[in-house]
């Protein structure tokens, strides 16, 4: 091979003079070129794999996760028996202990009044006092006609004894010694009515002195000097005097709803609050209850009676009545976790499979955040709490893990306060 083809492909003669040095050389080189080659192959092919690789594990991840995103979470709850009672407010007015008008038996003027609203008074104090002209006069007249009656009665026992006398002489018939003695009867009925007469307008005199029939307070006071007292035509009552109430002890009346009247007993204790009385109550008990329920208002009465000994609350007062009820061994569920449906109330519970099933309850009385279940679930059934409207009987779900309780929130720190330039 001449050199100037040598030189047009680019490969230098090899000089005889060269010898095998030359060729070694060429013969690394090669030898290193398809190191190189096997080296970039390797690493296409391990570059290949990586690809592969993660796209594999892209692949299965990706279908984890939608897998995982397929599945429907659900937090759960067991129903709860209350270990203590609910708190029944109920509003209320205070009333006195005894609480009465004060009217006039006598009908006459008013002369004079004793007492005025806030006076405390003690039983069989006096009032008031009325002038009674009218009743003076029949009291006369009713003792001249009770010793008129007197007098025919003694004429009538002496003529009877002297009938009696001639009687046994024979000198008088049977027939009249009868009517004498019949005549004395009469008399002696007609003293005992006129005695009756006195003695009841002796007693009308007396209400001209208007008392106490109990220690209290005068709430009111509807008459002056000089007004006219009518008692009433027919022995009726008249417009009252006075108003008086017994503040110590105090009744409070209150209308319990008939789903815990069967809760409410005699001697219950309770907490009575008044809202211009800030930071104080006051503490009574249940003295008696009606037991029964009004048919019109399903509700029953009930009697609190509250002591009232340093006079701090004032009857006619609108106060608020707490009253703590037994606890109720009845199911409580919270109300997140009823489902309203056409077919009714139902609640959503979870297997040990993860099986949906929906219950239908009957409910009792409703806490606010509980709602009682009467029937149609059990202690140990695993409620859902916030069931989605698309979940339905047989559903498959997963039940979320329970969050750890919240920690408490620090408290903001306190900032100095800058002092002025």
């Amino acid at each position: 091979m001449t050199e100037q083809r040598h030189s047009a492909l680019a490969i230098h003669p090899i000089a005889v003079e060269e010898g095998e040095g030359e060729l070694l050389r060429r013969r690394q080189i090669v030898r290193r070129t398809r190191w190189l080659v096997l080296i970039v192959l390797v690493l296409l092919a391990l570059g290949a794999a990586r690809t592969v690789f993660v796209r594999i594990a892209n692949a299965r991840a990706l279908e984890a996760g939608t897998s995982e995103r397929a599945k429907q979470y659900v937090q759960t709850a067991l129903p709860r028996v209350p270990t203590t009672g609910q708190t029944l407010a109920l509003p209320g007015t205070l009333q006195g202990f005894v609480q009465s008008p004060i009217s006039a038996r006598a009908s006459g003027y008013l002369k004079r009044w004793t007492k005025d609203i806030g006076s405390r008074v003690e039983k069989g104090e006096l009032l008031a006092e009325i002038e009674t002209p009218e009743i003076d006069q029949q009291l006369s007249q009713a003792v001249a006609v009770r010793a008129q009656a007197a007098s025919g009665l003694e004429l009538a026992r002496s003529t009877a004894d002297r009938w009696e006398a001639l009687r046994k002489k024979d000198v008088v018939s049977q027939q009249d010694l009868d009517e004498r003695r019949s005549a004395v009867s009469q008399a002696t009925s007609n003293v005992a009515a006129a005695d009756a007469n006195v003695q009841r307008l002796k007693q009308t005199e007396g209400f001209k002195r208007v008392v106490a029939p109990f220690a209290g307070v005068i709430t009111r006071r509807n008459v002056d000097v000089g007004d006219l007292i009518d008692a009433g035509a027919g022995g009726g009552a008249g417009r009252a005097l006075f108003l008086l109430a017994q503040t110590d002890p105090l009744r409070v009346y209150i209308n319990v709803p008939q789903a815990y009247a069967q809760l409410v007993k005699a001697g219950q204790p309770v907490v009575v609050t008044q809202a211009e009385l800030r930071g104080q109550s006051f503490k009574g008990q249940v003295a008696r209850t009606a037991g029964s329920i009004d048919t019109t208002t399903r509700m029953m009465q009930v009697e609190v009676s509250l002591p009232n000994k340093d006079g701090a609350l004032l009857p006619g007062a609108y106060v608020q009545v707490s009253l703590p009820l037994a606890a109720s061994r009845t199911l409580t569920v919270p109300s997140n976790a009823l489902l309203f449906r056409a077919e009714g109330t139902r609640i959503a519970v979870v297997d040990a499979k993860g099986r949906v099933g929906l219950r239908a309850v009957t409910l009792g009385r409703n806490y606010g955040e509980n709602v009682e279940v009467i029937d149609g679930l059990e202690g140990t059934d695993r409620m859902v709490l916030n069931p989605s409207d698309s979940l339905a009987e047989g559903d498959i779900v997963a039940v979320a893990p329970e969050a750890p309780p919240a920690a408490a929130k620090a408290a903001p720190p306190v900032m100095p306060k800058k002092e002025p330039a």
